[in-house]
């Protein structure tokens, strides 16, 4: 006979203290991979705008007119919000493929008994790799 097990009311906002390092990556890494998706729909609905720059469309962009494509990929740059985001794009990129990885490895065997150690080396990676890109992602936008 099954056992039913007392899992606490949903509404019961303090279980996420019981959470262990297992739970916080699997969370994070279902969101950093809805994040991609949101990007990729994005990204595609933005270069959309752009399409008649392939039939040789202009548009003027600080006074002098270049094709549509490049002038909405330059506008958007000029903004510092989406240099901003960019930088959170990079940030869930990279956890999402080091965490990838590191469930690679641990549906292959190996290093099942450093899981947490291993979620927290994704982290520490990711958040290294975040800090210093970030003065090429924002030269110049302040």
């Amino acid at each position: 006979m099954s056992q039913s097990y007392n899992r606490g009311l949903v509404e019961d906002f303090g279980r996420w203290r019981e959470f262990t390092a297992g739970m916080w990556a699997w969370i994070l890494h279902k969101f950093s991979g809805w994040v991609l998706i949101g990007y990729l729909f994005t990204h595609i609905a933005v270069l959309s705008t752009a399409i008649p720059g392939a039939n040789g469309a202009t548009a003027m962009l600080n006074g002098e007119q270049v094709n549509v494509y490049t002038a909405t990929i330059q506008g958007l740059e000029m903004l510092t919000v989406v240099r901003i985001m960019e930088v959170g794009l990079l940030a869930v990129a990279v956890f999402h493929i080091l965490n990838g990885v590191r469930l690679l490895f641990v549906d292959l065997g190996v290093g099942l008994e450093a899981q947490d150690k291993s979620f927290y080396a994704s982290l520490v990676v990711t958040g290294a790799i975040v800090l210093a890109s970030i003065p090429t992602f924002l030269e110049g936008a302040f």
